[in-house]
């Protein structure tokens, strides 16, 4: 992926996007949790057990590379991020609930990731690096670093001064679009030789996984009487990832460019399946009072 972008972009890109994060995010978030259990049960529960089956029941059906494989139930493990936040705004979700379910699902990534990563490479054993993320101390403080480390930062800014933390806000959102922008198109240039092949193989699997994401992230919270607000929040939560960690732990961690193709062909093909789902969701609920 290039020496600069490899030894320094990488590293400063989930920083800044995470950091991002935890500039809007306060304790309260967490503590949201016990006046909504149901709601957040049922999301993360989609979100953590569900969607890494689905997963891998999708490469397995497609035939998909070993390591594109792996790639995928990287990126499905992988928390949500500012961007679901957006989203649920835009199509009237509960923003508040987003908020708190990607503030738990940050704090949990750090021990769910690595698990399922490391139990989906010994299911695939893809011919890459030493062949684990694994739970060993050294790779799960860089898990830890990369996920967890700037949202705390973040969150400690916010404490120490909320004013400065709202006018960061704005410029750090603007930067992290960038910065995501940046790390995806330097996936995908990185194995520029093989994308189209890349393409064709992940593509599908990719958009399939956005779609059957976003169906269960609404339909399961609606079936357990989860409100329609917070059903619409868990749907872009459990249904948008973010892509910019898992890049940077498949070449940082695993140490494999081609690792982090469906991650990058994931984050440029969410934005019109999630965009095409709200306004399904919106449609849906216009047309109800109108029948």
């Amino acid at each position: 992926m290039g020496t600069a972008l490899t030894s320094v972009g990488l590293p400063v890109a989930p920083a800044i996007v995470m950091s991002g994060l935890g500039l809007s995010l306060t304790v309260a978030d967490f503590a949201r949790v016990v006046r909504e259990p149901r709601a957040v049960a049922v999301a993360l529960a989609t979100q953590l057990l569900l969607l890494p089956l689905v997963c891998v029941g999708l490469v397995t059906a497609f035939g998909l590379d070993p390591v594109l494989a792996v790639g995928m139930v990287l990126l499905a493990a992988s928390p949500g991020g500012t961007t679901a936040n957006l989203f649920s705004h835009l199509f009237r979700g509960d923003v508040a609930l987003n908020i708190t379910l990607t503030a738990v699902n940050s704090v949990l990534a750090v021990v769910t990731l690595p698990v399922v990563v490391n139990l989906a490479l010994d299911h695939f054993r893809p011919a890459i690096g030493d062949g684990a993320v694994g739970l060993e101390f050294g790779k799960v403080a860089q898990v830890f670093a990369i996920v967890l480390v700037p949202v705390v930062l973040g969150m400690a800014v916010r404490r120490w001064s909320a004013a400065f933390a709202d006018r960061a806000d704005r410029p750090v959102r603007i930067v992290s679009a960038v910065v995501l922008v940046a790390v995806i198109a330097g996936a995908l240039l990185a194995e520029r030789e093989n994308l189209g092949t890349y393409l064709v193989d992940t593509g599908p699997v990719a958009a399939l996984f956005c779609a059957c994401s976003l169906t269960a992230g609404y339909l399961l919270p609606r079936l357990f009487r989860v409100e329609r607000r917070q059903a619409v929040a868990s749907a872009f939560e459990v249904g948008i990832h973010n892509s910019t960690p898992a890049i940077a732990i498949a070449v940082t961690v695993v140490g494999s460019e081609r690792l982090a193709v469906p991650a990058a062909v994931y984050g440029v093909l969410m934005f019109p399946i999630a965009a095409l789902a709200g306004h399904l969701l919106t449609r849906t609920r216009a047309e109800r009072p109108a029948a």
